[in-house]
């Protein structure tokens, strides 16, 4: 018992003493609780500057001209007199972008033929862009009805039949899940499990890579001088406990502050948190085994995170994504994490309904428990050889 409590000191003072763990576990999950969100705290891009270059001049494109500045999507802060300049306002930056009035515009609505708007925005950005589209659509489309039940109602309809005539379906839009259809409550909860696991990697990546590193150089240190197993619970009792701190900050205060529903009982939250967390402290156990030097763990988790959000299934559809990168996606803890977290807390799902992503999650957890032993083992046995090889050489000479 006394050696295990001394593992259990040894352990944290490696972990809590280290600057690069702390900063990637601790500074880097509140840092990017902050900083991710921020450029979309207004869920859905409002009030975008765009152009009207009106060629027509009409009393139809003025009137069109003021509904797209009235959409909340758009507002008219500039009126080229042509195309050309109107780009060159874009380039700038100076606009998010332009909608061309051609000429004739009243003519053709008035004879019936079909009209044609030209809108350009700036892709760079594509909610922007989405925006800007969205919004000159809606513009269009209301003064294409107004039009219609016009010369419906000259022709001698009722006026709420006309109302009703102009189009052949009625839609009535409800958000179910995202009510506000913003960024912020589709992408950051998912995104947030990602970063979770992603510090996590790099902080038993660091750690492991700085002990194989020592190992390489003949030092023995206090992990080679207890079981492999002893030293596995030990370092997956501390990081869980500082996780589970983490996941409650991400799933509570943050989800608080920026107004994210929450569906899940906390209970349910800690229910999929403890296979999750425990599958991938057993992976980073093996990376970081597997390492030779610390600043490795960075470099290849870093270059995994953009891979791992188009496959988890929330930003691209699934069945967009080749199946073989679906397989090995799947070998992460973070895309069953993500899908079952979703479902629960975004969707109110059941627990039983995401009974099979939890079940997946916990075979991960053991799989890579052991394959972190075998590793930590085989380590260790490695260091005790090299060690006794070197002894005897000294005693034969």
């Amino acid at each position: 018992m006394i050696r295990f409590l001394e593992l259990v000191r040894k352990e944290a003072r490696a972990i809590l003493t280290d600057p690069v763990i702390m900063l990637t576990v601790l500074g880097g999950v509140v840092f990017y609780s902050f900083l991710y969100p921020l450029p979309y705290s207004g869920q859905v891009p409002r009030e975008q500057p765009v152009g009207v270059v009106d060629l027509d001049g009409s009393v139809l494109s003025r009137q069109l001209t003021r509904w797209i500045d009235a959409t909340p999507e758009l507002q008219v802060c500039a009126r080229p007199g042509s195309i050309g300049e109107a780009e060159a306002l874009v380039t700038r930056h100076e606009l998010a972008g332009f909608v061309v009035i051609r000429e004739n515009f009243r003519r053709d609505l008035l004879l019936g033929r079909p009209v044609h708007l030209a809108v350009a925005g700036d892709a760079t950005f594509f909610l922007v862009y989405g925006a800007v589209a969205e919004g000159a659509a809606t513009a269009a489309g209301t003064l294409g009805a107004q039009i219609k039940v016009g010369r419906l109602l000259a022709s001698g309809q009722e006026i709420r039949l006309a109302a009703r005539r102009w189009t052949s379906f009625g839609l009535n839009a409800r958000p179910v899940f995202n009510t506000t259809l913003g960024y912020v409550n589709y992408v950051v909860p998912a995104v947030f499990l990602l970063i979770l696991q992603q510090t996590l990697l790099i902080g038993l990546g660091v750690l492991g890579g700085t002990q194989n590193a020592r190992r390489l150089r003949g030092e023995r240190g206090y992990w080679m001088d207890h079981p492999a197993w002893q030293v596995l619970t030990v370092r997956t009792l501390i990081f869980l406990g500082i996780y589970a701190v983490l996941f409650l900050y991400s799933t509570g205060f943050c989800f608080e502050y920026y107004g994210v529903p929450r569906h899940a009982a906390p209970g349910e939250l800690l229910r999929l948190a403890l296979p999750f967390l425990l599958a991938v402290i057993g992976l980073g156990t093996v990376l970081g085994q597997l390492l030779e030097r610390r600043d490795l763990a960075t470099q290849i988790v870093l270059f995994s995170s953009l891979p791992l959000v188009f496959t988890s299934g929330f930003v691209w559809p699934e069945h967009l994504v080749p199946a073989p990168l679906l397989a090995l996606a799947a070998l992460v803890p973070s895309t069953p994490a993500i899908q079952a977290f979703l479902r629960l807390n975004q969707m109110g799902a059941d627990f039983s309904q995401i009974a099979p992503l939890w079940t997946q999650l916990w075979v991960q957890a053991v799989v890579y428990g052991l394959l972190a032993w075998w590793l930590l083992r085989r380590n260790a046995r490695s260091a005790a050889g090299a060690v006794e090889g070197e002894t005897f050489s000294h005693s034969a000479r």
